[in-house]
């Protein structure tokens, strides 16, 4: 179905980047106010990241008229602010896809387009990819620009310095800029600092410095006066001077909502050479009024309706999902015990922080996209006797694996991690999937890892982990559980210990987290025996044992990729007993999933009932 008939006239004629650069300037922005609408259209249809492309529609239309793309690269942060791109680059038709099975990808995905120079999803990338492309463009001969794209909640995040200041060090042929949008066009960006801007990025300046530079180098002490003059000048108007101790001529803040301005500045980046750092400042949400109101609502949508002032309101449900749990035991939890601290890198909402913040601000740290600060923070702050919890998706996780090694378990530390969007995710895809956690996280001395079957256990397994002494770690899926009442008293668990949930024969089935209601199901229709595992470490080796000895076969069952999960802690115990018997091995394939409804995923990976029952009846055939 072509959605732009006839509505769109400008944005019609545009399939890829070179009919933008077709365009004379002066339609620019009538194609900013239909890109804008339509992807207000779009986003209503499918729902998606909507507030952060808001606001990037003037640059994402400059970029692509001044630089030559796909030969030269963009290279975006997070990918939340690029659907204007995916619009403009031959993916207009398919938006009301985005995020659905077999759709367009909710983020920049190399294997979608070539003007999607890299894949992102994890924030604090772009610089670090498109500094490796300049230098091995550059080592090829090539001339092409690379342009790494990158917001203020990406730029908290250490990788990014790490990037500019190997950058600075090679004076690399490299633009890199810094979407700020968590203010409104403010004062200095003005009359005064537009002015500076062209000036700052006219090639007479550069050139000027370049030379005066030479020359005055081989006067170190007129030289190092020179510097610092023009580094004050610019303290006085921008507040680029980190930027520019890192080795990068900082040009801005300029308006990003001003497409003559935002052309004649690229134009002028265009064609100087080493790293440049260009700041513009944007509004999040801009053009559609109730999310430039409510940025953060409209930050990632459902389908709503465009002319209404609010987004649709999801029916009550009697049952809490386990981000919302968790979010009340950590309430509970901190009212019982004031050594509670919380810490979350930058998810409050999305990890279920939002309560414990207003009611403990003091026992509340938000340290932004720094994933591995906040494990080590935690570290410290348990060697002087608090007991924190740091509340973090399993994808983000891997980011600080070294520190969960080196400075929670090996020192054996009193953290515990409360790990959300376990297993499968849905619409985000394999960046946002937790596949690996049970694999990453069983092979660590001194941590334990816990996998609720429901809602309950989820509470009584965080309360466990609050209590244990060392290391330990709660891991639950995405969403809703099976709907088990919640049990306010909180009761410690027995570590270690499985829990029989139906008796059958002949059949053991071994499932953990997510996949226990489903195993149930299915030893039901099998008259197997079912056990929630509860312990993907310690694993309850008696049970085992006593299921080995009962029982013919043994299947294990997990949202997890099976290569080192819990089924091969299974595997690797019947092996050390010298026991033989037959044992399948049910999981996440080894690969990387692609989006779609969770449903839809767990279906694919033959994960729901039908597909394990399928699965055990071929191996015992």
């Amino acid at each position: 179905m072509n959605t732009l008939s006839g509505n769109y006239p400008l944005l019609d004629t545009i399939n890829l980047p070179a009919d933008v650069r077709e365009l004379p300037k002066n339609d620019l922005q009538q194609l900013c106010n239909e890109l804008r609408e339509y992807l207000t259209h779009t986003v209503s249809i499918s729902g998606g990241h909507f507030s952060a492309g808001l606001g990037t529609v003037e640059l994402t239309v400059a970029l692509h008229y001044v630089f030559n793309t796909p030969e030269d690269q963009l290279v975006w942060d997070v990918g939340h602010q690029a659907y204007p791109h995916k619009i403009l680059t031959g993916r207009k038709n398919q938006m009301p896809s985005i995020r659905t099975k077999e759709g367009v990808s909710a983020f920049p995905t190399r294997s979608e387009s070539e003007y999607d120079a890299f894949g992102v999803g994890h924030s604090s990338t772009s610089i670090s990819a498109a500094l490796g492309m300049a230098i091995a463009s550059e080592l090829k001969g090539e001339d092409n620009k690379m342009v790494a794209i990158i917001g203020d909640g990406s730029i908290t995040g250490g990788m990014a310095y790490e990037a500019m200041n190997h950058a600075g060090a090679l004076d690399a042929n490299l633009l890199v800029i810094l979407n700020d949008n968590d203010m409104s066009i403010s004062p200095p960006v003005g009359a005064m600092s537009n002015y500076l801007t062209k000036v700052l990025s006219s090639p007479f300046y550069s050139s000027i410095r370049k030379e005066s530079k030479k020359v005055l180098s081989k006067m170190p002490s007129v030289w190092e006066l020179a510097k610092k003059t023009e580094e004050h000048m610019k303290g006085m108007i921008v507040p680029g001077t980190l930027f520019e101790e890192l080795g990068f001529n900082y040009i801005g803040p300029i308006d990003g909502h001003d497409i003559e301005m935002l052309v004649s500045t690229l134009e002028n980046l265009k064609n100087l050479s080493g790293p440049l750092f260009l700041h513009v400042v944007t509004k999040k949400g801009k053009g559609y009024l109730p999310a430039e109101k409510d940025p953060l609502a409209y930050h990632g949508v459902p389908a709503f309706d465009p002319s209404k002032d609010s987004l649709p309101k999801s029916k009550p449900s009697p049952h809490p999902t386990y981000t919302q749990v968790f979010g009340q035991w950590l309430c509970d939890m901190a009212a019982k015990d004031e050594r509670l601290l919380g810490i979350t890198p930058a998810m409050r909402e999305g990890s279920g922080l939002v309560e414990f913040s207003e009611r403990y601000p003091t026992r509340y740290f938000d340290v932004a996209i720094a994933e591995q600060h906040a494990v080590t923070l935690a570290a410290g702050q348990a060697c002087q006797g608090a007991k924190p919890v740091v509340a973090i998706y399993s994808t983000f996780l891997q980011r600080a694996y070294d520190q969960l090694i080196h400075d929670v378990a090996l020192q054996n530390l009193d953290v515990l991690f409360a790990i959300d969007r376990a297993g499968l995710v849905g619409p985000d895809g394999p960046t946002h999937a937790g596949s690996f956690d049970y694999s990453y996280l069983r092979c660590v001395p001194n941590m334990v890892v816990m996998a609720p079957a429901d809602e309950n256990e989820s509470r009584q397994m965080l309360y466990t982990g609050f209590l244990y002494k060392g290391p330990a770690s709660v891991r639950y899926p995405r969403g809703k559980g099976p709907g088990i009442a919640v049990n306010t008293t909180m009761i410690e668990l027995e570590i270690g210990k499985a829990q029989i949930a139906h008796k059958g024969e002949r059949i053991a089935i071994l499932a953990w987290g997510s996949m226990v209601t489903v195993s149930i199901e299915a030893a039901k229709q099998l008259g197997a025996t079912a056990v929630n595992m509860r312990f993907v470490k310690p694993i309850d080796e008696d049970l085992i044992l006593e299921m080995a000895k009962t029982h013919d076969v043994i299947i294990t069952i997990e949202e997890n990729v099976i290569a080192g999960g819990a089924g091969s802690a299974v595997n690797e115990f019947l092996q050390a007993q010298q026991i033989l018997m037959p044992v399948l091995n049910i999981g996440l394939p080894n690969e990387f999933v692609e989006q779609g409804t969770r449903e839809e995923l767990l279906n694919l990976c033959g994960l729901d009932t039908q597909g394990i029952l399928a699965k055990i009846e071929r191996f015992c055939a």
